[in-house]
């Protein structure tokens, strides 16, 4: 995981307590796209007095907080925008490395609550027009008093471990032919260690025990937090579910197939193993 929390920089915050006249860092998403800046092939977010200075319109705009004493803020463009000189729009995803940690961490951050914003405009009990709740992060009804806040989809991923050798496998969903830890997300009425055990049971037909948590991280893809582990195989054969597993083994350290991107838990760990099981 990362070295530093990005809570050592960064403070968070719904009402904006500073000057206008303070420059901001904004995160400014398209068609779920951000903004960047690329000067000199470095990438950045606009850091700016104002969207004026930008050229942007905001369809709505959210504060974040402050990162390093400067006030951040996300926003939804306008469906008029167009790219100026020196800026473009990018897929988060690929902006990984190319930016700062913590703008890349609170760029995800920025995201999910640019599209919480953007799907709760209604009441989901009657309909009715929302607003947006002062110094709270939640939207309220003013016919019902329904209140939504933003919506996090708690995912567990395991690392099984059997003979030094670890189970990977490869989603239906997966790019080309990357192969991952499983995974999936925890129902209503189960506990974590329950979700682990039936999405391996599920997916590729093995018990496992000794189940110990890793980490975490925030996935906004679009709004996940994934909870990282790892376990040990105790029964089974492999029995890929065909669904969402076509495809699964168990691997050693020489002998690894295309594995996840480096952003990712699922590579965390599958480093945790390499570092841990190599000879």
């Amino acid at each position: 995981m990362h070295s530093e929390s990005i809570y050592k920089n960064y403070i968070p915050a719904v009402t904006a307590k500073h000057e206008a006249k303070d420059y901001s860092y904004w995160f400014i998403f398209y068609l779920d796209r951000l903004l960047i800046k690329v000067n000199d092939d470095k990438a950045s977010i606009p850091f700016e007095n104002s969207l004026t200075d930008l050229n942007i319109t905001a369809v709505r705009k959210q504060y974040l907080g402050t990162l390093n004493g400067y006030p951040c803020y996300c926003v939804e463009a306008s469906l008029d925008t167009t790219e100026s000189e020196g800026m473009f729009f990018r897929e988060l995803r690929s902006l990984y490395g190319a930016l700062e940690e913590d703008i890349f961490l609170l760029s995800g951050k920025a995201f999910q609550i640019v599209n919480w914003d953007k799907t709760h405009q209604y009441c989901g009990r009657c309909g009715s027009k929302t607003y947006t709740m002062e110094g709270e992060r939640a939207k309220k009804c003013p016919k019902c008093g329904h209140a939504s806040y933003p919506v996090l989809s708690p995912a567990v991923i395991t690392a099984i471990i059997k003979d030094n050798k670890i189970l990977l496998a490869h989603n239906r969903s997966f790019r080309g032919n990357m192969y991952s830890l499983i995974a999936g997300f925890a129902e209503p009425g189960e506990t974590l260690e329950e979700c682990i055990k039936r999405e391996i049971k599920e997916e590729v037909g093995l018990h496992i025990k000794n189940i110990k948590y890793f980490g975490s991280q925030p996935w906004p893809f679009p709004n996940s937090l994934m909870i990282g582990f790892t376990a040990d195989y105790e029964s089974g054969e492999i029995s890929e579910d065909g669904e969402e597993i076509i495809s699964a083994g168990w691997y050693d350290v020489n002998n690894l197939p295309e594995l996840p991107s480096e952003m990712s838990i699922a590579r965390k760990i599958i480093n945790w193993y390499i570092e841990n099981f190599k000879k």
